[in-house]
C-alpha cells in the first residue's frame, strides 16, 4: 500500500484547478487546463509519491499519472 499524495485538475469557476485530495482550498487556479495540468504535474512531481489525476469538463478522469517510485515491501 502506498501514501500517494493525490491531486485533482478540474473546472473551476471561469477556469480550472489544481486540489490535493481532501483539501479545502485549491493549490491554484488558472485560467486555462494546459496551465493547471502544467501546475499539477510540478506540484505532483515535487512529492515522494505523488499522482496527478487530470478531469474533463465533466468531471470525469481524463488521464492519471504518478510519479515516485513506490516502495516493494520486504521479501521473506
Amino acid at each position: 500500500m502506498s501514501n500517494r499524495k493525490t491531486y485533482h485538475v478540474t473546472p473551476h469557476e471561469g477556469g480550472w484547478q489544481v486540489k490535493g485530495e481532501g483539501a479545502k482550498r485549491a493549490a491554484g487556479v488558472f485560467d486555462t487546463k494546459a496551465e493547471a495540468v502544467k501546475a499539477g504535474v510540478q506540484i505532483a512531481q515535487n512529492q515522494p509519491l505523488g499522482e496527478l489525476r487530470i478531469h474533463r469538463q465533466d468531471g470525469t478522469i481524463q488521464d492519471e499519472r504518478t510519479y515516485g517510485k513506490d516502495p516493494f515491501p520486504p521479501k521473506g
